[in-house]
Parts: structure tokens; sequence; C-alpha cells
């Protein structure tokens, strides 16, 4: 996204907040003005809810070149677009995914196309909200690391799932059977929508973006480890403790054991990757030799 599409999607991420949070949510107070009740945080179930609104609304926008055009024509007037998204969802989406929509029409995007990437991100926040709600943060967070070492083991399954020509029904069906009462119901929901929705990319990247989401809900980063062979729960710590030191910020560890590294750990934060495997060195000495 460009300059204006970020800040009009930090916007809308805050309104969301508003939405969905007790101590500012605008309808809250609302409902609290007119019932005389004390203002509450959104539940589980209404998040999971809303988050497979705003899905829906990315996969609309994906399809309907002119609707997305529409709501984000920088010649209308911000409350001209708002009213057309009032017109158009007023009678599909609950009162809190309707304000959204029309919070989003409002502001400036620099690209159409931005839209559906924006009700996309509004989507996995509002369906980690629910995790959050339910507790299930670190669970999810585990179950979509675990999933996307599935993906990444499985050549074939990772080929399905991240082919843009394969049928959307079959990928939905053939994720149904892998993911339906072994993980979260908010796991199953952020696999389902982005492994089937616009612009997956290579399935195991997108999981990969995914957790990273989630890590940084927790407020950590996420370190993805592989290891010769597992490490002991003390080994684990010291290089918790390590990596703390260097990056000056508690970080999360994700640990694959792959043998093929031979002895030493491969450590990737973000983009930077420290490689202290035998097998680099083994290869930097051949390079070196055939030098």
């Amino acid at each position: 996204m460009e300059a204006s599409s970020r800040a009009a999607l930090a916007e809308a991420r805050e309104r969301l907040d508003q939405l969905s949070r007790p101590a500012s949510g605008v309808l809250e107070r609302a409902k609290d003005r007119l019932t005389g009740q004390p203002a509450r945080a959104a539940t589980g179930p209404e998040l999971l809810a809303l988050a497979d609104e705003l899905f829906a609304v990315a996969r609309l926008l994906d399809s309907q070149l002119s609707l997305r055009r529409a709501l984000s024509d920088p010649a209308g007037k911000p409350e001209d677009r708002a009213g057309l998204a009032q017109r158009l969802f007023a009678s599909k989406l609950s009162s809190t995914a309707l304000d959204l929509v029309e919070t989003v029409a409002r502001l400036r995007w620099s690209h159409p196309i931005d839209l559906v990437d924006a009700f996309m991100a509004l989507g996995i926040e509002a369906s980690l909200d629910a995790a959050d709600a339910r507790g299930e943060l670190d669970g999810v967070e585990d179950e979509l690391f675990r999933f996307g070492r599935i993906i990444g083991g499985d050549r074939e399954l990772g080929r399905i799932l991240s082919d843009r020509k394969a049928s959307v029904e079959g990928k939905r069906a053939l994720l149904d059977r892998l993911l339906s009462g072994r993980v979260s119901p908010v796991t199953e929901q952020l696999l389902r929508n982005v492994l089937t929705g616009p612009h997956v990319g290579t399935a195991e990247n997108a999981i990969e973006r995914l957790s990273d989401v989630a890590s940084r809900r927790r407020g950590q980063s996420v370190a993805r480890v592989t290891t010769a062979v597992a490490l002991t729960p003390a080994q684990e710590q010291r290089l918790s403790d390590v990596l703390r030191r260097i990056y000056g910020r508690t970080v999360g560890l994700q640990i694959t054991v792959d043998p093929s590294v031979l002895g030493g750990l491969i450590v990737q934060v973000g983009d930077e990757v420290i490689d202290g495997s035998i097998a680099h060195r083994l290869e930097a000495a051949e390079r070196r030799l055939a030098g």
C-alpha cells in the first residue's frame, strides 16, 4: 500500500478498536445511554461474526471492480461515498460492520484494490480480537505455526493451496477436512478466509504473515528457529534471553527440527537471518576452497 492507503487503514483499524472495546466504543456508549446498561466489550461470538462479515465484504469488492471504484472515487465527496455504502449494505450487514464499511468509504485510498486488502486486514484483526476475548490468542498463534509447518512439509498440499486458478470451493472443502474439529474456530476462520481469499500468494508465506500478526498482538516478535535436534527447555530459555537482549523486546520462539542443518541453529527474525548451522559453515568453507 502507498502512504495514503496505509494512513486510511490505520484509521479504519482505530475505528474497529473503538467499536469493539468498552472504554471507547461508540456504539456501546450509545447503547449505554439508551438502555441504561453498562457498556461492554464485544464477545468472542460477536467478533467472529463480525470477522465473517468483513471477509465477505472483501470477497465482494474483489469481484466487483465498479463497486470498489465507486466506494473509493477521489472525485466524490466522502459523505456521498458513505451514503452509497449505507444504501448498498444496510440490509445485509450488522450495524458494526456497516459502520466500518461507511468509515472505509469516507477515507482516501491510493487505489481501489486497496479496499479489498483493507477489509481482509480488518477481518483478520476482528478474528484475532475474538481469540483475545476467548483467551485463545496463544493457542491460535501456535496452531497457525503448526499448520504452516504442515504446508511447508507437504509440497502437493502447498501447491494446491497456493494455486490461484484452483477452485475456491475445492480449497474450502480441503481446508474443512483438514481443520474441522482440530483447531480453534478462530484458527479455522483465519485459514479458511486467508487461504481462499484474494492475493493469497504462497500459502506457507500467507500463514507465516498471519502468525506474525498474532504474535504482535501478544506484544512480541517471532524468531523462527531451525535446529538439527530438539532444544531443551533450558536451551530455549537461553536463546530467548539472548534474542531479547539483541532486539530489545520479547521474542517468541517457533522451533522446527530439521536434521539437514547438521548442527547449530538458523534463526530468522523478520527479514534478518542468523545462520549458525554447521551446514552453512561447510558451504562457506567449500566456497572459500573453490575460490
